[in-house]
């Protein structure tokens, strides 16, 4: 069947993109050429009617976990200023798709973002805007991954989309341990157990509490999120 003729699975979408994902290999800085290529998937699947939010995350700016001379909660709003900057670029990558975009920060910046209103990204959904959130939660000591499942939870999503450039959830690392196993479907608790370093716990019991799935996968294989999108078997699916 062509993909013209089906359905999407999910009609209200949350997808989690880390910093490291906009970089070259070296997963420091921002390619254009990466970004473009985000925003042309995107594109392409906003042709399936779906309603879309990017929460972006900073590691390529700023990772202040590594860094320990600073304070915890400094570096992590350090690292929110940094999901503003990824987030702008982001924008103008998809706005010269021709995809219309709102930027939405939890930190205030009037200038650059509007500020997080739940009920104002509903609109922006309702008139077919994707929305990218930055920012985090707005609070130290709290994940991008959280802040995804987060705003999946606010916004009534079908389900959390956590882009990676691994095609699912191992058991060890694959890039380091050819034997490594791939797990099809997880439940919230054995990723928990487990130990899954894919998202944080807070994230994975977010989702859990509002029964919000989780797929894990390799956006960067061209036409994976179109698939993903359509319930095509690809990555790794956490749920009940």
């Amino acid at each position: 069947m062509p993909h013209a003729a089906r359905k999407p699975r999910y009609r209200r979408v949350i997808l989690k993109l880390s910093g490291e994902t906009l970089g070259e290999a070296s997963g420091h800085h921002i390619s254009t050429k990466v970004i473009g290529g985000i925003a042309s998937q995107i594109k392409d699947v906003k042709g399936l009617g779906i309603e879309l939010a990017i929460v972006i995350g900073g590691g390529n700016i700023w990772r202040g976990a590594l860094v320990k001379d600073i304070d915890r909660a400094t570096s992590d709003y350090m690292g929110m200023l940094a999901t503003v900057i990824n987030g702008l670029a982001l924008q103008d990558a998809l706005e010269k798709a021709g995809v219309k975009t709102r930027v939405l920060s939890a930190i205030q910046m009037q200038q650059v973002a509007e500020p997080f209103i739940r009920r104002r990204a509903v609109r922006h959904f309702e008139k077919g805007r994707v929305v990218i959130f930055t920012g985090g939660t707005g609070n130290p000591y709290f994940s991008t991954d959280t802040a995804a499942a987060l705003r999946a939870s606010e916004m009534g999503a079908n389900v959390l989309l956590k882009a990676t450039k691994v095609d699912g959830i191992y058991d060890s690392d694959p890039l380091k341990n050819s034997k490594a196993r791939k797990f099809d479907r997880i439940t919230y608790l054995e990723a928990l157990r487990k130990r899954l370093r894919v998202m944080d716990s807070t994230a994975f019991s977010l989702c859990m509490d509002n029964r919000i799935p989780i797929v894990v996968f390799n956006m960067f294989k061209r036409g994976n999120l179109r698939r993903v999108l359509l319930g095509e078997k690809i990555g790794t699916i956490v749920s009940d």
